[in-house]
């Protein structure tokens, strides 16, 4: 499975979340007003600017400067420079290739260029943590009480962190992703002791450490993406149940956990975990009846709980939930704003309809 594509620092409603939509946008407008308040303050106090990277590294720019690998496009990470030629890229990403991706010179060899990864280590170990006095025209140094700090903001850092690595594990550069993933994990700890476990916090390392768990799953390390996926379950579980972005990526770090306790043979842990997913997004759809994508999340819940009962045996369950699941996706009725779900919608059906016998199979409806 891939990594979850949406950032965990950028609150982003699913697309047919009205409701959802509607609390982060209060919760945006309360935090915009919270933030204006504080630059208000700190200005009045000293001169101030926005965290922004002299490079231009943030993280609403899609940056390749000269501390980017020009193959996975994201920040070097174990550099090595191509013999003849000299280009630099990730070892990882060079290492697929006989010819220089730049320049198209034969490499010889490779070697590792432990300079420029220093570079870029305290790059990254300086991104949005810069302090500097305010200098004049004349470059005479301003009191210290009108210091310039460029924030340690831990959302710009962790954006920047988690845009990295979402780079990089596409361009399945997996040591590189889960390097960066596990930097911002560190500062996410490091700020919970400070602040202690709010919800922006405990949300932030959930989605950070579920995105741990997928690239040690891709890297075929099961028993380190378990424990990754089972500690994101345990900070998303301190959450309040009405937010459906993070009971959305609770219930699924549930079935990651289910997933490879089913590849692994191990089916009774397997059906716990689903149906500990599958309750999750009963509980939702209670509150939330009228939004099509939770209503999708249980009936492929049930899919899998059903799955774990045939393997296991128990016929009769398996050919209830799988018919409990064609019923609720047969009555789902989507609204034109949710027409995108309806492929989804019929992919998931066609599945259902396979797994009971061609008797018991309902009849679609016209």
């Amino acid at each position: 499975m891939n990594m979850t594509p949406v950032c965990p620092f950028v609150k982003a409603a699913r697309p047919d979340d009205n409701n959802a939509s509607k609390k982060s946008g209060e919760n945006s407008i309360k935090h915009q007003v919270e933030s204006d308040n504080k630059v208000k303050k700190e200005v009045n106090d000293s001169g101030s600017a926005s965290p922004k990277c002299p490079f231009g590294y943030d993280s609403q720019t899609f940056k390749i400067g000269p501390l980017s690998c020009m193959v996975c496009q994201a920040l070097l990470f174990d550099t090595s420079k191509c013999v003849p030629c000299s280009h630099v890229f990730c070892k990882a990403c060079i290492s697929r290739f006989k010819d220089c991706p730049l320049c198209g010179a034969d490499i010889v060899k490779i070697e590792p260029d432990a300079n420029l990864q220093d570079v870029v280590d305290r790059f990254i170990e300086g991104h949005a943590r810069i302090k500097r006095s305010v200098s004049s025209d004349k470059g005479e140094t301003v009191a210290e009480s009108k210091q310039v700090i460029y924030e340690d903001v831990s959302l710009e850092r962790g954006s920047f962190l988690v845009q990295q690595a979402m780079r990089a594990f596409r361009a399945q550069n997996l040591e590189s992703a889960k390097s960066r993933l596990s930097l911002c994990a560190e500062d996410i700890r490091d700020q919970l002791e400070k602040d202690g476990n709010t919800s922006e916090l405990c949300s932030q390392l959930g989605a950070v450490l579920g995105m741990l768990g997928d690239c040690c799953r891709a890297m075929g390390d099961a028993s380190s993406a378990v424990s990754y996926f089972e500690e994101s379950v345990r900070f998303l579980s301190k959450l309040p149940k009405d937010d459906l972005e993070i009971t959305h990526t609770l219930s699924v770090s549930l079935n990651k956990i289910g997933d490879l306790k089913y590849y692994n043979g191990d089916l009774q842990a397997a059906r716990s975990y689903y149906f500990k997913s599958l309750n999750v997004r009963r509980d939702v759809v209670k509150n939330s009846s009228n939004v099509p994508s939770q209503v999708l999340d249980v009936a492929v819940s049930l899919a899998k709980v059903a799955d774990v009962d045939r393997n296991i045996g128990d016929e009769k369950l398996a050919t209830d939930g799988f018919q409990e699941a064609i019923d609720m996706l047969e009555s789902l009725m989507l609204s034109s704003e949710a027409s995108g779900l309806e492929h989804r919608r019929q992919s998931v059906l066609d599945f259902l309809r396979s797994q009971l016998p061609d008797k018991e199979q309902a009849e679609p409806t016209v």
